[in-house]
């Protein structure tokens, strides 16, 4: 009874070491655990281009944050009445009683020229920097005579001695010099006009409110001309809105990776970018935009029709990485497939600790790709991961296959593997279609080695 068990034993065992089938549910058994670290390899690059954005923030928050400004806007109050009808008992006749009420108009300017410079920069911490700069922002322009007749307001209700400029801007921390408007011939100061439950305030834009202007300025039949200079200290990116009839903007700068966004793109020909800077100039015209000159009650939410800069560093190391992390399970599989294949037509033998410990060293590549791109460009760390890891592999098999013919070609086939992934990644518009071409390619090498194969064997 013992002889047959151990004759049963040695049947697995043998069936084990030689059948086809054995080898390829080990082969892929292996494959599915070794899924578990590239799982958490992910995890990993997920985590650290996490704690990126978390920095970049804190740099931003510190420095001063994205730039959009709002304005001048000329807000001018005006009176508003309202009768009510209150009955009388002893005398049976009705009252009239009329409230005075103070509402706005916000007016927004004939034309407005914005000239901007901006001075760029980056600021590291550790391993991460992000762009932050420094920017002069002069504008110019004028309001026309103020006619709201049209809204059914007469001119003896509008308190011209209380009109005021507004500005709305989204980084009331940056702003680095004080705040004046030219209008006309006189200087007026701004201060912060904070009011949580106000109607005129745009969501997370802070509201800067001048002191009253001169009635003489505005109420004439005579253009009102005004002019304001404002620094900021800022990062990723700085916007206006186009509230002039005609708006301009033009924008200097000494970075040379800009990404102009909004709803409105430079004139293409005169735009210029080079490795010292880049220039753009902006027109819009009131017929491009969808709203009018004047306003009643509020400021309109408008910052949808803002356009401007982005000021980015270009880092996408850790996005390549997690593309990169993604074809692990192809150059595994493709990996055990070569090794399958030589094990399969030379007749040698290779355990499955050696398939893991083969494994294991592909997914190191990942944890190299990821430290080394920290500290060094992606191309770098992903020539320095890719050298490091087909070395350790050659060497490995050629110790496992003893000799030298198989482990020159699995180096070989491990190169080409990954640098048609670094090809790959590197593509956005033909990723899909060379991907395809490579991997029919491989399936079709693939069937034509395995052809010599006695899958009767099994």
């Amino acid at each position: 009874m013992e002889n047959k068990k151990h004759q049963h034993q040695n049947k697995i065992a043998n069936w084990l070491k030689t059948s086809i089938t054995a080898r390829m549910l080990m082969v892929g058994f292996l494959i599915i655990i070794l899924l578990i670290p590239l799982s958490y390899i992910n995890s990993l690059i997920t985590e650290r281009s996490v704690r990126q954005q978390d920095v970049v923030q804190e740099i931003n928050g510190k420095w001063g944050n994205n730039v959009l400004v709002y304005g001048p806007i000329l807000k001018i109050p005006y009176q508003t009445y309202t009768e009510t009808k209150i009955y009388n008992e002893i005398t049976k006749t009705y009252l009239k009683e009329t409230q005075t009420q103070i509402n706005y108009a916000y007016i927004f300017p004939e034309s407005l020229t914005s000239k901007v410079k901006v001075n760029s920069k980056k600021l590291k911490r550790g391993n991460f920097e992000s762009a932050v700069f420094t920017t002069d922002m002069n504008f110019s322009g004028y309001y026309i005579p103020t006619d709201l007749t049209s809204k059914d307001i007469k001119p003896e209700d509008i308190q011209w001695d209380k009109a005021t400029v507004i500005i709305e801007t989204s980084n009331l921390k940056g702003i680095k010099s004080d705040m004046l408007i030219k209008l006309n011939n006189n200087n007026y100061a701004f201060q912060t006009n904070y009011n949580e439950d106000s109607n005129n305030r745009n969501r997370n834009l802070d509201v800067l409110e001048s002191s009253f202007i001169n009635a003489n300025d505005i109420s004439n039949n005579e253009n009102a001309n005004f002019s304001i200079s404002i620094t900021f200290n800022g990062s990723q990116q700085l916007e206006i809105i186009p509230i002039g009839k005609t708006t301009t903007m033009s924008m200097t700068s000494n970075w040379a990776d800009p990404s102009f966004i909004g709803n409105y793109l430079p004139n293409d020909e005169t735009k210029t970018i080079s490795k010292e800077g880049f220039k753009a100039d902006w027109k819009v015209l009131h017929i491009n935009r969808a709203f009018s000159q004047q306003h009643l009650n509020k400021i309109p939410n408008l910052k949808e029709f803002a356009f401007g800069t982005k000021f980015m560093v270009m880092v996408d190391e850790y996005q390549k990485s997690e593309r990169s992390a993604k074809y692990g399970f192809l150059v595994i599989a493709l990996t055990f497939l070569i090794f399958f294949l030589i094990q399969t037509l030379s007749k040698i033998d290779i355990h499955p600790f050696q398939y893991l410990m083969i494994g294991l060293a592909l997914t190191m590549f990942y944890t190299l790709l990821v430290s080394i791109s920290e500290h060094s460009n992606f191309l770098k760390a992903y020539v320095i991961a890719g050298i490091s890891v087909v070395i350790l592999i050659t060497l490995y098999s050629k110790s496992i296959l003893k000799t030298s013919k198989f482990p020159a070609f699995i180096g070989l086939s491990l190169s080409a593997l990954y640098t048609f992934i670094y090809v790959i990644i590197q593509l956005e518009n033909y990723a899909l279609l060379v991907g395809s071409i490579g991997l029919f390619l491989i399936l079709a090498l693939v069937m034509f080695v395995s052809r010599k194969i006695d899958w009767n064997n099994g």
